[in-house]
């Protein structure tokens, strides 16, 4: 009971141990405050300084890749203007080319049948003089010998009178030709 006695109450301490512990609390929390509060608080602020640095620079990625991102899209943008341009460019000239080759065309078919249509009329011409050559000697000959003697006519005149002759028989041709 002695011990009962002297502590009255389970929960408080002896007034000895109750100033002793205080003692001590208070220098350990001194020392602690004075020697490891300092390296801990420049541990907490050096590492509350790298995860700021970190999120800033998190923050200055992400503003450099948007800057990308929107000069990309610009220049993509612009390539796209640029391929149209050069399409219509493109289109433009050989619709220019195509123009100007059927205009060559057309002007060298013109040329072409002009050309040939030269040529026809003056093989015409020589055919048909060579003809009233021949049609006028065989005349002649038929007519030399149908009278009995060969036509001794001066040839300008043997020439008129053959040349009347053909003209005559065209006319009788044409005269048929266009009765059918």
């Amino acid at each position: 009971m002695i011990l009962a006695e002297e502590h009255s109450n389970i929960l408080l301490p002896a007034p000895a141990d109750l100033i002793w512990g205080t003692v001590a609390f208070v220098i350990v929390a001194i020392a602690i405050f004075k020697f490891a509060w300092p390296s801990f608080s420049k541990m907490l602020d050096e590492r509350r300084e790298k995860i700021e640095d970190g999120l800033a620079a998190a923050d200055r990625a992400l503003e450099q890749v948007a800057a990308e991102r929107k000069t990309m899209a610009n220049e993509r943008e612009d390539a796209l203007r640029e391929a149209a341009i050069i399409r219509t460019t493109a289109q433009e000239n050989a619709k220019d080319i195509i123009a100007r080759a059927q205009q060559e065309a057309t002007e060298e078919s013109r040329r072409i049948t002009e050309a040939a249509q030269a040529q026809i009329k003056a093989d015409t011409e020589a055919a048909a003089r060579h003809l009233r050559a021949d049609v006028g000697a065989v005349a002649s000959t038929l007519a030399g010998k149908i009278v009995g003697e060969q036509v001794k006519l001066d040839p300008s005149v043997n020439k008129s009178v053959v040349d009347s002759f053909l003209d005559q028989l065209e006319a009788n041709a044409f005269a048929q030709g266009s009765r059918n």
